[in-house]
């Protein structure tokens, strides 16, 4: 009778350690699949949500081309800079987009605010948005929209000079 006793208490107070244990696991995973579930739409460092690079992407050229070669011409030069188009290709398109617009010296490019916009990365969009490529990120999906946004400018550059 002592025995089952003991065996009854044991059983019991595992019981009760198994269950708080569950219940203290329950809700470590709940509050890991909270975490997991926000970060999946908020953007990281800046950058934009996963679903507002994809818009990006399938909007085409209205949300990533340059709404004025001024911007365009900057916009070049950041591609450049960050190795998102050949660099060659970039400068030597920049450089006659800038000799076509009448900015060929430095003091004239310092007094362009387009131009200045877009050599940091700012592109002024043909649908009249701004689209920072300095700070949407640097996810795969991201560097494709910065790539995507750099070839449809150098090609705006290159039907301007032509």
């Amino acid at each position: 009778m002592k025995t089952q006793f003991l065996l009854s208490s044991a059983l019991s107070a595992l019981l009760v350690m198994g269950s708080a244990h569950a219940a203290s696991w329950q809700d470590s995973l709940s509050s890991a699949a909270d975490q997991l579930s926000a970060g999946s739409t908020s953007t990281q460092s800046g950058g934009l949500s996963m679903s507002a690079l994809t818009g990006l992407l399938n909007n085409g050229t209205s949300s990533l081309s340059a709404s004025n070669m001024n911007n365009a011409a900057g916009i070049l030069g950041y591609c450049a800079k960050e190795k998102l188009a050949s660099m060659t290709d970039a400068t030597n398109i920049k450089n006659q987009v800038l000799g076509k617009l009448g900015l060929d010296t430095p003091q004239e490019q310092q007094q362009d605010t387009n131009y200045l916009e877009g050599i940091q990365g700012l592109l002024n969009a043909d649908n009249g948005q701004q689209l920072n490529l300095e700070t949407i990120g640097n996810s795969p999906l991201a560097k494709q929209v910065k790539t995507k946004a750099c070839d449809f400018v150098l090609k705006q550059g290159m039907s301007f000079i032509s």
